[in-house]
């Protein structure tokens, strides 16, 4: 699959469908993006913590301050 063929699937799938989020999911605001696809996003309790974003989207999905996102929690390791 070409890259523009790619593109235009990911875009279409993130424009396209009505996504609404499932309980562990969460609606954030970004807040700043300091590099290497990583944004800072503060959630509506106030609680600020970075997001990584996968990467099908890079290059693809453009994000800047003050857009929201919805974002998957994953566990921490040590």
């Amino acid at each position: 699959m070409s890259q523009a063929t790619k593109r235009k699937h990911v875009v279409k799938e993130v424009l396209g469908e009505h996504i609404v989020p499932s309980d562990q999911q969460q609606i954030v605001r970004v807040l700043r993006t300091p590099g290497n696809n990583l944004h800072e996003v503060e959630t509506a309790q106030g609680q600020r913590f970075l997001v990584s974003m996968p990467s099908k989207y890079r290059k693809n999905i453009w994000i800047k301050r003050g857009d929201f996102l919805i974002v998957d929690p994953i566990e921490e390791g040590e």
